[in-house]
């Protein structure tokens, strides 16, 4: 009986959250839907000096400058390839806008409670902590990425509070 209202719950979407699934490389990630500012094509960047390399630059977002990440480089997944299916993902993460370069969004998903599992650890080897899960749509596997702790971490300083200790 109580499966019964387990699935009803889901079904009506309570639990459930909406992720953007977008890729790097063969491997599919999701971030909260409701971060997401809006989708673009990937276009020139102003480099910044002794930025990370991680760190494209910036662009002229209607008037707001906005830092561009490249997660491929961020994650260590080798030398990107921009052509036509590359976007950036303009986030808001608190009160700033912060843009990320993905290889591709492939679609937006309804992840419930059940279909997510804790992050495998693998000691000091692999840096899981801005891996909030793992998600399972089908035989789909999603890394769940905590977009917030990323652009939050004293490596990126990338929104008000981190700026502000520094």
């Amino acid at each position: 009986m109580q499966l019964d209202n387990l699935s009803d719950a889901q079904a009506r979407g309570e639990g459930a959250r909406e992720l953007l699934v977008f890729t790097l490389g063969n491997e599919e990630y999701g971030l909260d839907i409701l971060k997401v500012q809006e989708i673009r094509g990937y276009d020139t960047v102003t480099r910044i000096a002794n930025a990370p390399e991680f760190i494209k630059g910036v662009i002229n977002l209607r008037g707001s400058i906005v830092p561009i990440v490249d997660l491929r480089l961020k994650f260590g997944l080798g030398e990107p390839h921009y052509n036509e299916f590359t976007v950036v993902i303009i986030l808001n993460i608190g009160k700033r806008t912060v843009g990320i370069v993905v290889d591709g969004v492939s679609d937006v998903i309804q992840l419930g409670e059940g279909a997510m599992r804790a992050p495998p650890e693998f000691g000091s080897t692999v840096d899981t902590a801005y891996i909030e899960g793992l998600g399972t749509v089908g035989e789909q596997m999603i890394i769940v990425v905590d977009i917030e702790r990323l652009m939050r971490s004293e490596e990126m300083a990338l929104t008000d509070e981190v700026a502000a200790r520094a």
